[in-house]
């Protein structure tokens, strides 16, 4: 089982884990530290490898989400074309469509993450993006219910399948891959931008749909306009697959391979998580909660709330979800450049309890009009950028580097799986069972309680060293350095 080498004696002034030259040279001895830096922003290679690195990571999230943004606001077409029923049950098929590829990501995490942990973040995000990109490409050409029958529906959920189980390690590899290729001091900043790919991905989806409803009409875009932006995956993946296999593999990796420190095998690596690292299984698995059910119930569900409960027009719905969209984008960065200064949980303690305070309150305004429907929808997308800017520096940071990979997308796919996918599945439901048009903020409301709960029990991580076999966190940093 791999072990942690004990430090030796900082310099005074410095501690391990400091991203500067100076103290890669005083890491662990039997560590070849110096060759291994992570990539420093003080020369002009350090800060090519670091922008390399964000393209990388990013560009597979962008992918990602952006079959999800397509997905989720092309829906009545998607229902239109597979699901051809009277009433709201295609509407709810269709979105158990969505849900449908989530039930697939834990058993991705099952095999990509203990693959990535022994062969590498490199590899296995190279053929992640690949499948990814090349389902949702093959869903553009899918022949519709009228023309091959039950065989439509079916087709579509297999290759959501697909984008369900690569997606599994997509996520969760590349975060991984960002926060090791990051200096310690400035990871929530760089590792902002993979979020940064993830509203880009989104609005790039949404802003083509638009595009092409106003350029092509309703009936152009029902018949087959509604096919063109899925075709768009296929050159995003290829760029994608050509940014990651230009870099190395992460400094952090590099460093436990070369000292022969990972897991032996998959068995062993998921025994290892359940005993001795249950705690950050459960308390990730709390915030991912509260992550991705406001999430999916803000991204993804909105588009189908505003149309079918509160009659915005399909137009107007996009250009709300655009704008509210670009906006988050926008102040991403500065949330994650925040989080290195004030630390992850200060962070998520003021996003978890406003949106707590304001869903309801916003949820309400957005019955009014456009105008307050789209000061609702910023209110509580900014409100969410507070955790979602910090995530790829808080989860990688919760594992110890020979279990990473596996410990972050099996436990960010199972919660997500449960409750993110689902969530405008139950978000409808419910709606229809009840006639409550506020059940999503009350499910959102849930969602930050059972977050609130986790975040209690999770280290506070920001500017410590991610390095080596133990989990990382700031005390921990602290008390080499008094050694």
């Amino acid at each position: 089982m791999p072990t942690d080498e004990r430090s030796p004696e900082p310099e005074p002034g410095q501690r391990p884990g400091q991203d500067d030259a100076n103290s890669q040279q005083n890491a662990p001895s039997e560590r070849v530290e110096k060759k291994y830096a992570a990539p420093t922003t003080d020369t002009p290679e350090g800060r090519k490898t670091i922008r390399n690195a964000i393209g990388a990571s990013a560009m597979g999230n962008a992918t990602e989400w952006f079959d999800y943004g397509i997905y989720a606001v092309a829906v009545t077409y998607i229902t239109a074309n597979f699901f051809p029923t009277e009433g709201g049950l295609g509407t709810a098929l269709a979105l158990a469509t969505f849900a449908i590829s989530f039930l697939v990501r834990p058993l991705g995490g099952l095999v990509w993450g203990p693959l990535g942990d022994r062969l590498g973040r490199k590899a296995i995000l190279a053929l992640t993006i690949i499948l990814m990109a090349g389902a949702t490409f093959a869903i553009g050409l899918l022949p519709n219910y009228e023309t091959i029958g039950v065989w439509a529906p079916i087709l579509l959920i297999l290759l959501r399948m697909v984008q369900g189980f690569s997606t599994g390690g997509e996520y969760g590899g590349a975060a991984t891959f960002m926060a090791e290729y990051s200096p310690d001091k400035k990871r929530g900043f760089f590792g902002s931008f993979l979020e940064f790919g993830t509203l880009f991905g989104f609005i790039l989806g949404t802003a083509l749909v638009l595009f092409f409803q106003i350029v092509l009409g309703e009936q152009a875009m029902t018949e087959w306009g509604w096919r063109l932006p899925f075709l768009v995956a296929g050159p995003m993946g290829l760029i994608g697959l050509y940014l990651r296999t230009k870099l190395e593999d992460t400094p952090v990796f590099r460093d436990l391979e070369d000292h022969h420190q990972e897991e032996p095998n998959a068995k062993t690596e998921l025994r290892d998580l359940v005993v001795k690292y249950w705690k950050p299984l459960l308390t990730m698995g709390g915030l991912v909660v509260a992550l991705n059910v406001t999430n999916y119930t803000l991204l993804s569900y909105m588009p189908t709330y505003l149309q079918t409960e509160i009659n915005l027009s399909a137009n107007n719905a996009l250009t709300l979800l655009l704008v509210g969209q670009l906006a988050m984008m926008v102040v991403i960065p500065f949330a994650g450049r925040l989080s290195d200064k004030v630390g992850r949980k200060p962070m998520w303690w003021a996003s978890l309890l406003g949106l707590f305070v304001a869903a309801i309150p916003m949820y309400l305004i957005m019955r009014i009009n456009f105008s307050t429907a789209l000061i609702g929808f910023a209110v509580l997308g900014l409100l969410y950028v507070l955790q979602l800017a910090t995530i790829s520096a808080t989860f990688p940071a919760m594992f110890p580097t020979q279990v990473r990979y596996a410990g972050f997308a099996i436990t960010y796919n199972v919660s997500t799986a449960l409750f993110g996918g689902t969530a405008p599945l139950v978000n409808d439901l419910l709606i229809q069972a009840t006639g409550d048009t506020l059940v999503p903020a009350y499910y959102m409301m849930a969602a930050c309680v059972v977050g609130a709960v986790a975040l209690k029990f999770i280290p506070e991580t920001a500017g410590c060293s991610i390095r080596g076999t133990e989990i990382p966190s700031v005390e921990r940093d602290r008390a080499e350095a008094a050694r």
